[in-house]
């Protein structure tokens, strides 16, 4: 029997899809590539923006019309909120919410033996009440090493923070996490199988331990001991949980990379307070100050040999075109990076309108044609401030981690601080940190 496998979405859904994947392996299925063929089809699916959810749907369709003896199996966060639509799609065999996570390969084992399935009664249709079926168990995962070199493991699921524009609380359910044991116990599965670099993630990873009583940085200090693990990287973290005694601990000396991805969303004081995010622009633009004030280097550090030390790497997050947000309070959001922050990196989304959100009830919504020209304005700025970042690092002498993979003659890895460097192919440091002068 032969599997394949499809991940849309976040580092989440790549963490849980090679969970399956494993129980999958241990039941006897050998994994193929989706455009083989193959018994059973498993989609991980995103369902952030209206596009995710057409995604996600083209490929059931063209998969059933692809291989249409297969059984296709449909996860995922579109999953929770639209099981309805998505079983009214032909080929679709079974859909598993985010409450059943647990159960998927079991019950889909069960399903192809012929078995068959408990039928399920559907949760209440609002999303509040999607929230609540979600917010069972947690569902450990994390996934295999990409390129031999990173593995993603999950910490953290759900989130209380309910913004007007998000539907992933009730998607993902209310916040919980999974002990640090298991956490501990599953970063030395991943060290056993040779990765050296693991990201933390989870749906609002910061809030670790809300449910357990332990803490984030209870967490990070133990991964920190595992052996066999060389670097870590936390993935999207809130602003406000990023505090500054995780900073202090991360600076003074131990695994984890000087990388952060935080998620800003707007850079005004009325749009931030308008969709319920949990700090202001100043609060903001302290944190960021505050990091590079313990990370960075000062001008005049140098290592012996003359060469400089990196700096560090922030990615951002920011929603173009949030209902209300008008030409001058956008201008507030460039500005505020661009004169501010100066973040080495913006990831960019325009605002999508999720049915349910308070967001999506507003009259005053932000016409397309307005958003892409707001995304094009932050796109150049991204690619004005990232080029600055690469040169301001041109001479620094840092660590990469290189990947077992080789295109046309070449390979690649990231720095500590997420530079993508090439060099010339190398057998002999495939999965290696090297020491290179950028």
């Amino acid at each position: 029997m032969k599997a394949a496998y499809i991940t849309l979405g976040c580092k989440l859904n790549y963490a849980e899809t090679s969970t399956y994947e494993r129980g999958f392996i241990n039941a006897g299925y050998e994994t193929v590539e989706w455009t083989e063929d193959a018994d059973l089809y498993l989609i991980n699916t995103c369902s952030v923006t209206g596009q995710s959810d057409k995604k996600s749907r083209n490929i059931i369709r063209r998969l059933h019309k692809l291989h249409p003896g297969a059984a296709i199996v449909v996860t995922g966060c579109y999953a929770q909120l639209k099981r309805k639509e998505i079983e009214a799609i032909d080929g679709v065999s079974i859909v598993f919410g985010a409450d059943q996570k647990g159960r998927l390969v079991t019950e889909t084992l069960e399903y192809l033996r012929g078995g068959g399935l408990k039928s399920r009664a559907y949760g209440p249709d609002t999303l509040a009440g999607l929230a609540r079926e979600a917010s069972g168990e947690t569902f450990a995962a994390y996934s295999g090493g990409e390129e031999r070199t990173r593995a993603f493991l999950k910490v953290q699921d759900g989130c209380d923070n309910f913004c007007a524009y998000c539907t992933v609380p009730f998607a993902r359910g209310r916040s919980r996490s999974i002990s640090i044991e298991e956490a501990v116990g599953n970063a030395e599965k991943i060290a056993a199988s040779g990765v050296k670099e693991i990201v933390i993630t989870g749906v609002n990873t910061g809030d670790f331990g809300r449910n357990t009583g332990e803490s984030f940085l209870e967490l990070l200090k133990r991964l920190n001991d595992v052996e066999g693990i060389e670097r870590y990287r936390i993935s999207s973290i809130e602003p406000n949980l990023l505090t500054k005694d995780i900073v202090d601990w991360i600076a003074s000396g131990t695994k984890f990379l000087p990388h952060f991805h935080i998620p800003l969303q707007s850079g005004s004081d009325t749009i931030l307070k308008d969709v319920g995010r949990h700090y202001d622009t100043a609060f903001f633009a302290e944190r960021i100050d505050y990091i590079r004030k313990k990370m960075d280097p000062s001008p005049d550090e140098l290592n012996p040999d003359g060469t400089r030390k990196p700096s560090v790497f922030f990615g951002i997050d920011v929603i173009a075109g949030l209902p209300g947000e008008t030409d001058e309070l956008f201008m507030e959001t460039y500005n505020f990076l661009k004169d501010r922050i100066r973040p080495a990196f913006i990831h960019i989304f325009p605002y999508s309108k999720r049915p349910g959100t308070r967001s999506a009830a507003r009259k005053d919504q932000v016409q397309d044609c307005v958003k892409t020209k707001r995304v094009e304005m932050l796109e150049n700025l991204c690619e004005e401030l990232h080029s600055e970042f690469i040169r301001a690092n041109a001479g620094v002498r840092e660590k990469v981690l290189f990947e077992d993979d080789c295109n046309d003659g070449m390979m690649g890895g990231y720095t500590g601080n997420y530079i993508r460097v090439e060099r010339p192919w190398d057998p002999e440091l495939a999965g290696k940190i090297v020491e290179v002068v950028l």
